[in-house]
């Protein structure tokens, strides 16, 4: 595994037009994407750059791209 999150760790994704924040769990990384698992069960495949190891770090990305 090349990525920079490891399979079974919490991450938190940004949404790229709203200004949330979700909690998931990463499941394995190909070809230049997470596939990430959400709390209720969904799931989706995302780029790292949408993906921060802390929710502060999710935070202060959000307030970065609103400036």
């Amino acid at each position: 595994m090349n990525g920079k999150y490891q399979p079974g760790q919490k991450v938190f994704l940004t949404e790229v037009n709203k200004n949330l924040i979700k909690e998931a769990t990463v499941l394995k990384y190909t070809g230049g994407f997470y596939t990430i698992r959400f709390e209720n069960g969904g799931g989706v495949n995302v780029r790292e750059s949408r993906i921060y190891p802390t929710r502060k770090e999710a935070e202060q990305a959000i307030l970065n791209r609103k400036r």
